[in-house]
């Protein structure tokens, strides 16, 4: 007898292409059986209306926490990663993390930007350390590297891969400071262990010189120089107004069959610290069109000047920050460039999910449910997976269900292969792979949260299995079920 069986749904498996009505047994963490007229499990669920697909799997996920997985497991999300900034070390955070509740399976690749922290700015990795708060010293972000401070944090980086990481995080924009030395020596070391790079570009700015243009010119040199997988994080963010240029020239690079992947999030208004270096650059407003005016607090309130911006740093250098980078909702050029990102040919979708931040600053790592409504994180946080399903799949058609699913999938699960066996486990419906699995109602799919309620659950995930074990049935979460395991590289002496 089967544990679960899924009854009646759309079954969709997007690497074999199986697409149509079928039950779905599972037995323990497995997939064991997909047909029609299966006999009822120890627990039948009524899956007619709804899609059966994979989990989704979020490579781009800062939250990490009990309070992070529960808002995304709403979102169809039952792997969330750390892989764009990254942990150090590696083996300690894999320890810590079992020892604590974990909704959703998780992991993280090896922290480049801690491992410059430390070398050159003297920084311990005791503690949350996020993007260089309270550092006694901007070196890290301000200094390019030399000799042997970049064997140093080339090694720190490295010793996270023999510790399982899945990956490099390289967020070079929040390093303005570093040499091309440098990321080529790391993305050497990358290409020699079959790493992929996740990467925040070098600039973000419309304008040359340091334009997002150059920095994807550099990412396609590095790919090519040093056979690195480099994977760009949210391709619409890092564009602003340039994505259509970025995107035909990515197209090209891979193309002449360079090892490039890139991801989008669904939103016109990205996050990111306060503290982040390119923010006072003194030519910010040459380099950025919409300047100062651009950029937000949490709670709406808009800096318009570098000074203002600068003051509020100083007085509290933990807080988050929003910047509009296209509006979407009335202008047209805008949302084409959106759609340029968001469907790119294979891209993934990622959501940069946020910490949740409580009211005096600090990082929420309760267990309440539903969550505090004074918690602030940004609504990627909670709605990337249903808000692109809503809008690109439902909505406009402009994509099919079963590539929207390889999107939020299947392509993330093949990018996992170059790191793990468990890769190969995910992101698929198939029997003998893993039992993440999300049932969706396609007519009522659709993210809740917005930027004045962002502890609003997404809607529409009826039954969300991670590893076999059910966290959503009905619709409603099961706040006692942590079955969230590692997905970890392999380790080495």
């Amino acid at each position: 007898m089967y544990d679960i069986t899924l009854h009646g749904g759309r079954v969709i498996d997007p690497e074999t292409g199986f697409d149509g009505i079928a039950d779905v047994g599972i037995t323990g963490d497995r997939i064991t059986a997909i047909a029609p007229g299966l006999p009822p499990g120890r627990e039948a669920v009524d899956a007619s209306g709804c899609i059966v697909a994979p989990g989704f799997i979020d490579i781009h996920a800062h939250g990490q926490s009990l309070a992070a997985d529960r808002m995304q497991a709403f979102d169809g999300v039952t792997t969330s990663l750390e892989l764009e900034v990254g942990v150090l070390p590696v083996a300690r955070w894999y320890d810590e993390q079992a020892q604590r509740p974990r909704a959703l399976n998780y992991g993280a690749g090896a922290a480049w930007l801690l491992a410059r922290q430390v070398v050159l700015s003297g920084a311990t990795l005791e503690g949350p350390n996020i993007m260089g708060r309270n550092l006694p010293n901007d070196r890290w972000q301000q200094s390019t590297a030399e000799g042997d401070e970049v064997t140093a944090i080339v090694d720190m980086v490295e010793a996270g891969i023999h510790e399982g990481a899945l990956g490099i995080g390289v967020p070079n924009g929040y390093a303005p400071g570093s040499g091309v030395k440098e990321m080529v020596a790391l993305c050497e070391m990358a290409g020699a262990h079959g790493a992929p790079t996740f990467t925040h570009v070098a600039f973000t700015a419309v304008h040359d010189p340091r334009s997002a243009i150059e920095a994807y010119i550099r990412i396609i040199g590095y790919a090519a120089a040093t056979g690195a997988h480099m994977h760009i994080c949210h391709l619409n963010s890092s564009s602003g107004t340039d994505i259509l240029q970025a995107v035909e020239i990515l197209k090209r690079a891979q193309a002449a069959g360079l090892p490039i992947t890139t991801e989008a999030y669904p939103y016109g208004i990205s996050s990111t610290t306060i503290t982040a270096a390119f923010l006072t650059d003194p030519q910010y407003m040459r380099r950025n069109p919409k300047g100062y005016s651009s950029i937000m607090n949490l709670e709406g309130k808009r800096f318009g000047t570098q000074e203002a911006l600068i003051a509020e740093r100083q007085r509290d250098p933990r807080q988050f920050i929003l910047t509009e980078y296209l509006d979407v909702d009335e202008n047209p050029d805008h949302s084409a460039m959106m759609d340029a990102s968001v469907l790119y040919p294979g891209g993934l979708i990622a959501s940069d999910a946020m910490p949740w931040i409580a009211p005096d600053g600090t990082f929420y790592d309760g267990d309440a449910w539903p969550l505090p409504r004074d918690l602030s994180a940004h609504p990627r946080s909670s709605g990337t997976f249903t808000r692109f399903l809503r809008i690109w799949a439902r909505e406009r058609g402009a994509v099919d269900w079963p590539e929207a699913i390889a999107k939020c999938a299947l392509y993330p699960a093949q990018l996992l292969e170059k790191m793990t066996p468990d890769g190969h486990l995910k992101g698929r419906l198939q029997v003998g792979k893993c039992a993440d699995i999300v049932v969706f109602d396609p007519a009522t799919i659709t993210d809740g949260a917005t930027f004045t309620d962002m502890t609003r659950p997404a809607s529409g995930v009826k039954t969300l299995l991670v590893n076999g074990v059910p966290l959503i049935r009905d619709g409603a979460l099961d706040v006692n079920a942590a079955p969230g395991r590692p997905v970890r590289g392999k380790v080495s002496a």
